[in-house]
C-alpha cells in the first residue's frame, strides 16, 4: 500500500494568507507519523509568476517527503524553471517525472502561456507515452487542468481542451491507477479514460458550486474556508481510495 498527498493551487502572492495557508498544509504533512510516498502539487504555485513568489514557494514546499510540483495557468514557465527547479529558463512545457520505490509520477504541463485554459501539447503527450511505455511500476498521471466537466461553471469554462489524444493514450493502460488534477479549487472525484479522475481541492481558496450560489468567479471564490488536500491510497489489489482532509 502506498499513500500520496495531493494538494493544488497554493497561489503564492495572491493574498496575504497564501503563505500561511500553504505553510499550515506542509507542517501538517511533515508532522504525520507515517511516511508518504510522494507529495504532488498540481499547479498554480505562484499567482503572478514572479521570482519572489517561487522563492517563497521553494521554501514552503521543502519536506521530509518527496515533493513534485507542476505548473498551472498562473505560472510562468521561465521563472518556474529558473527559480523553483534551478534549471535553465525555457518556454517549452515543464514536464517532470518522479520515481520512488513504489510508483512513478508523471507531472505534465497543461498550461498555455498567457491563457487560463489548458492543453497538452504533442511534445508533452509524446513524453508521457515514453514514460508509460518504459514503466515497471504504477504511473500516476498528474497535470493542472481537468479534462472533463466538474459542474463548477467558472472552472469548466477554462478546463483542458481537446483531451481526446490523452484519453486514447491512457485507455487500456493497466499501469495507470488514476489521473490527478488541480485548477478546480474544489475536492472532486469522477472518471476519465476508464479510471479515477481526482481533483485535489484548493489551498489558497475554495470554489463554491452552483447550488451553493457559486455561478461566476465574482460569487464563487471563498477565501475563508480552510485548505483542502487529498490522500490517495493505492492498495495491493490496485484499487485507489481517496480521503479528503481539511487542514485548519
Amino acid at each position: 500500500m502506498i499513500v500520496i498527498a495531493h494538494l493544488s493551487d497554493i497561489h503564492i502572492g495572491a493574498t496575504p494568507e497564501s503563505v500561511p495557508r500553504a505553510a499550515a498544509v506542509m507542517r501538517y504533512l511533515d508532522a504525520l507519523p507515517g511516511d508518504l510516498d510522494a507529495v504532488l502539487v498540481t499547479g498554480d504555485i505562484a499567482d503572478h509568476g514572479l521570482a519572489e513568489e517561487y522563492e517563497a514557494a521553494g521554501k514552503l514546499l521543502s519536506s521530509r517527503h518527496p515533493v513534485l510540483a507542476g505548473p498551472g495557468n498562473h505560472d510562468v514557465r521561465a521563472e518556474f524553471r529558473r527559480v523553483l527547479l534551478g534549471a535553465e529558463p525555457g518556454d517549452g512545457p515543464v514536464n517532470q517525472v518522479l520515481r520512488t520505490d513504489a510508483a512513478i509520477y508523471a507531472m505534465c504541463d497543461s498550461s498555455i502561456p498567457g491563457r487560463p485554459s489548458g492543453h497538452l501539447a504533442d511534445e508533452t503527450l509524446d513524453w508521457l507515452e515514453g514514460v508509460l511505455d518504459g514503466a515497471d511500476l504504477p504511473v500516476f498521471v498528474a497535470f493542472h487542468h481537468p479534462p472533463v466537466t466538474l459542474h463548477a461553471p467558472p472552472v469548466d469554462g477554462i478546463r483542458l481542451r481537446a483531451p481526446d489524444r490523452l484519453e486514447a493514450l491512457l485507455a487500456g493502460r493497466a499501469n495507470v491507477p488514476a489521473v490527478l488534477v488541480g485548477h478546480a479549487h474544489v475536492a472532486a472525484a469522477t472518471t476519465f479514460a476508464g479510471r479515477p479522475l481526482l481533483a485535489g481541492g484548493g489551498v489558497v481558496s475554495t470554489i463554491t458550486l452552483p447550488w451553493e450560489g457559486g455561478t461566476s468567479f465574482d460569487t464563487c471564490v471563498e477565501y475563508d474556508l480552510p485548505p483542502v488536500i487529498a490522500f490517495h491510497v493505492l492498495d495491493d489489489e490496485g484499487r485507489v481510495t481517496t480521503h479528503y482532509r481539511v487542514v485548519p
